[in-house]
């Protein structure tokens, strides 16, 4: 062999052994990646008090997969991730996962908060109050949940002035509708709306006005046993009530000195 042949046959040689050192390099395995959720969830926090709503969302999602399940941190990751949806203007998906973390963990500090902002989410939702009542319907009931479960806490406290103002829009409307069917003299039906005030809403402004129609309506048809009945209940729980006794007459005592029952006018 010519020393000329020797030396092309050493270069492949030495270019076969470079490209598969070269293709074994390539194949080694990439140094894995370190989780750090607690890192994770800071920056994350920190997006979120500069405004940056979708950047903190986008990392809080990436921490619910680093956090082991259980892991205590992961209320306060889930609560903050339904708060980037109220802010971002998704409040559909916000009074889900609000919800989601008041159920899931009920005796960490954000259920009572989250039970508030789903309220307040399903608040936001209620663009129609006069056709569809039921968003409206859903935030009182959350807030009146908040305030059962939870009536000590701050939470509690801000959602009070929401549900009396919206137990007395509900009463107002429901108040109307009774005053529609009683000036058509529908009585039955009347007397069925003044009761929901009453049963629904009995700290609604309107229920001791309900309850003074609801005597109107009995009186109409002849039911003295439930006038009665609902005088005295107005006499003993509303006695400061505006028309109260032309409405319900005080009994005047009979010759024992005890109050008789006042007679039905006509």
């Amino acid at each position: 062999m010519s020393g000329r042949r020797r030396i092309e046959m050493l270069v492949c040689c030495v270019v076969f052994a470079g490209l598969a050192a070269c293709h074994g390099r390539a194949r080694l395995p990439p140094a894995p990646v370190i989780a750090q959720p607690d890192i994770d969830l800071e920056r994350a926090l920190r997006l979120f008090r500069r405004g940056d709503f979708r950047r903190a969302q986008q990392l809080l999602q990436r921490t619910t997969f680093e956090f082991t399940p259980g892991a205590p941190e992961l209320a306060q990751v889930h609560y903050y991730l339904a708060e980037c949806s109220f802010q971002l203007g998704d409040h559909v998906q916000a009074a889900a996962d609000f919800r989601k973390v008041a159920d899931e963990y009920p005796t960490t500090e954000y259920a009572p908060l989250a039970l508030l902002r789903a309220g307040d989410a399903n608040l936001r939702l209620w663009r129609r109050p006069e056709l569809d009542p039921t968003f409206g319907e859903t935030a009182l009931a959350i807030y009146q949940e908040l305030t059962g479960r939870y009536p000590d806490s701050d939470a509690a406290a801000r959602a009070r002035p929401h549900a009396k103002r919206l137990e007395n829009q509900f009463a107002e409307k429901t108040y109307k509708t009774g005053m529609f069917y009683l000036r058509r003299r529908a009585f039955d039906s009347a007397i069925i709306y003044f009761k929901d005030v009453i049963a629904t809403y009995p700290n609604a402004r309107r229920a001791p006005d309900a309850l003074l129609r609801l005597v109107d309506s009995y009186r109409a048809i002849r039911y003295t046993q439930e006038m009665q009945e609902t005088c005295d209940h107005l006499h003993r729980f509303y006695p400061n009530t505006t028309g109260l006794n032309r409405t319900c007459p005080p009994a005047a005592p009979d010759s024992t000195g005890t109050p008789s029952t006042p007679s039905t006018p006509s």
